[in-house]
């Protein structure tokens, strides 16, 4: 008798604690949203302004998830894709896309592959972008100041949000434009200004059909008139 009292103790606690271990297993939450009420744009992020190109740089470039290839299924060159996939708005740790860039947790392969990674200044936009619900803010290029193209202050900037996620060596197709001198040339040869400004005979860039905006081409044009200089 006590035998049997006592293998059925054990069968009891058996079955307790593998009942406790389906509870837990069982217990998967699915990631936070935002609710759609909560949603708004983050004050200082414009997707357009802010989020857009940076995906566009350092995601789409023409080869991987831009349209029409969508590498692993992702195109990453307009907002309908970019917040169809990957993004949980309002829930950045929960966001695939974020892990993949930031924080690799979960075996998620960092991205982008074998180019420059996402810049701190960006991973803090995009990061408040999607805590604030991932929106569609729109154009919101009245920022830009048409008056300020100085090398430092507009230029640089402009290139390494815009170009530099394709443009980063001497091997990339179109060329350099990570540094003063190789930016130079583009300038004052016209390359630049053609390019962005999408004009006919040039390349129209950047890549995916998103174009600077005419404050921005304005003052590239203004800073190669002056002389180009490193300012």
């Amino acid at each position: 008798m006590e035998i049997k009292r006592k293998w059925s103790v054990i069968l009891g606690m058996a079955i307790f604690f593998g009942a406790g271990t389906i509870a837990i297993n069982a217990c998967v939450h699915a990631p936070y949203v935002l609710p759609v009420a909560q949603r708004t744009f983050s004050p200082g992020v414009c997707f357009e302004r802010d989020i857009l190109p940076i995906f566009i740089s350092k995601c789409g470039n023409g080869e991987c998830h831009s349209s029409p290839r969508g590498a692993s299924g992702y195109t990453l060159d307009n907002y309908k894709d970019i917040i169809s996939k990957g993004i949980v708005p309002g829930n950045p740790a929960a966001s695939k896309i974020w892990e993949s860039v930031a924080m690799n947790t979960l075996n998620v392969q960092h991205m982008p592959i074998n180019r420059p990674g996402l810049t701190m200044a960006e991973l803090n936009m995009l990061r408040a972008w999607i805590a604030a619900g991932a929106v569609d803010s729109g154009d919101c290029t009245n920022n830009c100041d048409s008056t300020n193209f100085t090398y430092s202050g507009a230029i640089l900037p402009m290139i390494q949000v815009n170009c530099l996620g394709c443009h980063s060596n001497a091997s990339a197709t179109g060329g350099s434009l990570a540094d003063y001198t190789s930016i130079k040339n583009a300038a004052v040869t016209g390359r630049l200004i053609g390019d962005i400004s999408h004009t006919p005979g040039y390349n129209a860039m950047p890549l995916g059909g998103y174009r600077l905006s005419d404050c921005q081409v304005a003052q590239v044009t203004k800073w190669v008139a002056a002389g180009a200089l490193q300012n």
